[in-house]
């Protein structure tokens, strides 16, 4: 583990220590923890086709992920 990313971790922990108790997230219910995580795992995917996206040269490549970022807006688009 690189020593840097240990550290941010610290810090956050130390953050969340420091936050006043009525600003911390109120409890989810589990469908709502479920479809945060969800959400979580479309946003972060859609971040890396994006990525992709801006080092993809190969036209068929490029329609590839156009297609699946479109398709990962309109999944993000039915949680809300």
């Amino acid at each position: 583990m690189a020593r840097g990313w240990e550290s941010k971790s610290v810090e956050d922990q130390q953050a969340e220590a420091m936050r006043p108790k009525d600003q911390l997230p109120k409890s989810l219910t589990p469908e709502q923890a479920a479809r945060a995580r969800q959400r979580t795992t479309l946003e972060l995917s859609r971040k890396r086709a994006l990525e992709q996206l801006a080092h993809a040269s190969n036209p068929l490549q490029r329609n590839m992920l156009e297609s699946a970022i479109r398709d990962l807006d309109h999944r993000i688009t039915e949680l809300q």
